[in-house]
Parts: structure tokens; sequence; C-alpha cells
């Protein structure tokens, strides 16, 4: 049997779409290995939001070359966000020639028609959708992990925030149809998911592109009344879309977790507008009040980008004091960098890279001690543990996450994977908890 090899840099609707074509590999009859010498078959699934990110393709990229002279058969595939790009995909080709195949976001689901082609052909084929298509259903998939699951309710952004270029590389907004979202989750749990992940770009924004009223609100009630689901968490919220039907349904779902996530990106009402991010600083800050309220016992986590163009010393000021006035529980943290073919990548004023370092560390700084109080709230807390596996540093400690999303870790017996337990917190730290099993 062949055997292929799949790795993924980006986020979690990256994850599943990896997932997606490991299952119409299996499909195929391949076999998943470790080893790339022993790959028939390496596909790279790409991510664009960051220059880190297309770096590190590149790099790993020109690592396949040694691996292709020794073996032509091998097939080394690329696709993903980075694809959707033309200046890209043309640098491949130029630096690249051993590439076999490059394929989109839009034609993920053409996988196995690009790969039977490919095997015809000795030039690189080169085959990226422009436009989105209709949501096509029913994909295989290999899931990553066995108890919990993503599930995507929405593809594409309708935002267009200056300095993202998620929607020209994953297209206009489209909502999947709730039914086959339900399906789709009940399947799931008939095999062994207790948790599931809503993804989407803006999942607030889901439904909107259906015929039959519905809002992600409603969605959510559909979805907590499935038997034997034990969790529903989703990603990503963007703020100027949480209404007040849904910050209610996050406090009525019991299967619903304690935990948001809520990019703020900055806190300067002149960043935001130049951002496109359509809220205000004031209004961002109201809305955590609200969840707060409604939910008292919320984790809330964010993104926020440091030196975006024409970002001042008080600009940067009003995103400390939003990180101190909202006190996290944790946060992606990025230094902005320049995506070709936003708009922001054409704006006057970059700030050098010297400054923006240093306001990165401050803001690290202020951030984590914010992390760490949130943590120390906990102390002698009993919590809820979904048992996920062993630690990554000791074998003999079993890691879950609360339902806040917060990583615990402690002792007990493997048998107790999949288990949801009581813990106590014996020694909050700043990026994950310690505590006791409770008989």
């Amino acid at each position: 049997m062949k055997k292929y090899i799949i790795e993924t840099w980006g986020c979690q609707m990256n994850e599943h779409d990896s997932e997606k074509l490991a299952g119409m590999l299996a499909n195929m009859g391949y076999l998943e290995c470790d080893d790339k010498k022993d790959a028939d078959l390496i596909i790279y699934n790409t991510c664009c939001v960051r220059e880190n990110a297309e770096l590190k393709v590149y790099g790993n990229l020109g690592q396949l070359k040694p691996l292709k002279q020794k073996n032509p058969d091998m097939i080394i595939g690329v696709c993903g966000c980075m694809m959707q790009q033309a200046h890209i995909v043309e640098h491949i080709k130029e630096k690249y020639p051993f590439v076999d195949l490059i394929f989109g976001t839009h034609n993920l689901h053409n996988f196995p028609v690009l790969l039977a082609n490919c095997k015809q052909t000795d030039n690189m084929l080169v085959e990226v959708w422009d436009q989105e298509g209709e949501i096509v259903e029913g994909l295989p998939s290999i899931r990553k992990y066995g108890l919990k699951a993503f599930v995507n309710i929405m593809y594409g952004c309708n935002n267009f925030c200056t300095y993202c270029i998620v929607p020209y590389t994953r297209g206009r907004e489209r909502s999947r149809k709730p039914d086959d979202i339900v399906e789709e989750i009940k399947n799931l749990v008939d095999n062994g998911t207790k948790e599931v992940t809503l993804l989407g770009q803006n999942v607030n924004s889901y439904g909107k592109t259906l015929e039959k009223p519905i809002d992600f609100a409603d969605l959510l009630y559909q979805i907590n009344g499935i038997e034997r689901l034990e969790r529903i968490r989703f990603m990503t919220s963007h703020p100027k879309d949480v209404s007040s039907k849904l910050i209610k349904a996050i406090a009525e779902c019991d299967k619903v977790c304690e935990h948001i996530h809520l990019p703020v990106q900055a806190g300067s009402n002149r960043v935001l507008k130049s951002m496109n991010r359509k809220y205000t600083k004031e209004q961002y800050l109201k809305l955590v009040e609200d969840i707060k309220k409604a939910v008292p016992n919320i984790s809330i986590t964010t993104d926020i980008i440091v030196g975006f163009p024409g970002e001042t010393e008080k600009d940067f000021i009003d995103t400390l004091d939003v990180v101190e006035k909202v006190k996290y529980d944790n946060a992606f943290t990025f230094i902005y960098s320049i995506r070709k073919g936003t708009p922001a990548a054409k704006m006057e004023d970059q700030i050098p890279d010297d400054v923006k370092h240093e306001r990165f560390n401050r803001l690290l700084e202020i951030l984590h001690k914010g992390v760490e109080e949130q943590n120390a709230k906990l102390k002698d807390q009993i919590v809820e543990v979904l048992v996920e596996g062993t630690s990554k540093n000791d074998d003999d400690v079993l890691m879950g996450r609360t339902r806040t999303n917060k990583v615990v870790n402690f002792k007990g017996s493997k048998d107790l994977i999949g288990e949801i337990l009581k813990v106590k917190v014996t020694n909050p730290k700043k990026f994950s908890l310690f505590g006791e099993l409770l008989e």
C-alpha cells in the first residue's frame, strides 16, 4: 500500500482540511507514515496569514529536493491558502520545479481526480480555482483527535479587514445547512466524539446565505440538543456581530463551554478604523462586560496585532489599556507583517521593526501578568476536565482541558483518557494548571 504524509500550517480550518485530505487518501488505499523517506506522497497544506508560515513552507519544500532526486516517483503536492495567490504559485513553479501538484482551497474536494491526473503527466499540475463553488457535503475525514472534532459550519469571510488575506483565499461567506451540521455531529458522537468545535472565519455571521432564516444562536440551541454530546466550542467570533441573543444562548446552553475567543486586534479607535474592524474600543469593552455579566465564570481569549501601519505610542497604550481592563485568559499575539494583496500593505507609515518588537515585548509582559492572575483565582477550585491524553513532558501525567479551555495536568491512570473528571487545582501556573484527581 502507498504511504503519505500531510504537514499542516495555519488555523483549525486548515487542520480540518487536512483531515479531509487524509480521509480521501484512506479511501484510495493510502496509509499514513511518519518518515518522509518512506512516503510515496507528501502534501504541504499551507497558510498565508503570517509571513513566518510562508517561510516555513519554502524552507520545508527545499528540503524535499534530495528526496525527490532519490525517489522520482514520489509525488509532492502543495495546497491551501498560499496557493490562492498567483505570485506564490509562480514563485513555486520557478524555484521548486520538482513539485508535482498545486491546488487551492476551493477545489480541495476534487483532490482524488487531481492526484490521478498528476500521475498521468510528467509536468507540474496546477489547478487553483479563483472563485469558491457550492459547498460539497459528505467528504470523508480522518479525525486527528478521537474525543474532539472540528466541524465547519461555514466557509469564507466578508469582513475584509485591511491586514487580512483570508477573504481573498477562502472566498465569500457560505453557510452549511443546519441539518447537515447536526447530522455530521450525531455521526461523530456515535463514533465516540465528546466535544465539537464549530469552525468559521466569523461564526456569528452563520446563516446569512441560507434561504431558511437561522442565525448562530439558533444553531447552538439545535446542537445543544444532540444526545450524548458533552461539549460545544466555537471559533472565531467577530466582536461586531456578537448579539445579545447569542450571549443569551451561550449562557443557556449547558453544553456550550464557558469560553469565547474574541479578537480585539487593537485598542485604538483610530487603528481599529484603519483596520476596518467596525467597532470601537468602548463598544468592545461594553461587549466584554455584557458577556461576563451573563456568564460570570467565562474565559476570554483574543488576537492582538502590534505595529499596524500608523500605530503611534498613544495607540499602543490604548491596546495595553484594553488588555489590563479585560484580563484575558490567553491571547494570540502577532507582530504585523505585510501581506501582499491587502490594503494595509500599501499604507504609508509602516512601523520600524525595532519599534514593533519593543512594543510586542511590553504587551507580553502585561498580558502574561493578567493570565497569571486569572489562573491564580483557580487555586483550590474544583474544575471539570475532559482527559485528552498524557502530558507532553511526562507520560505518567494526564492532560485535559476545563470547560474554560485551560490545560490541566494531574496524576492518574491512562484508562481515564476520554473521561470527564473532577480535578482540584493545587498549583496554577502561567500557561497551565496542575491539580489532584478527586476520588
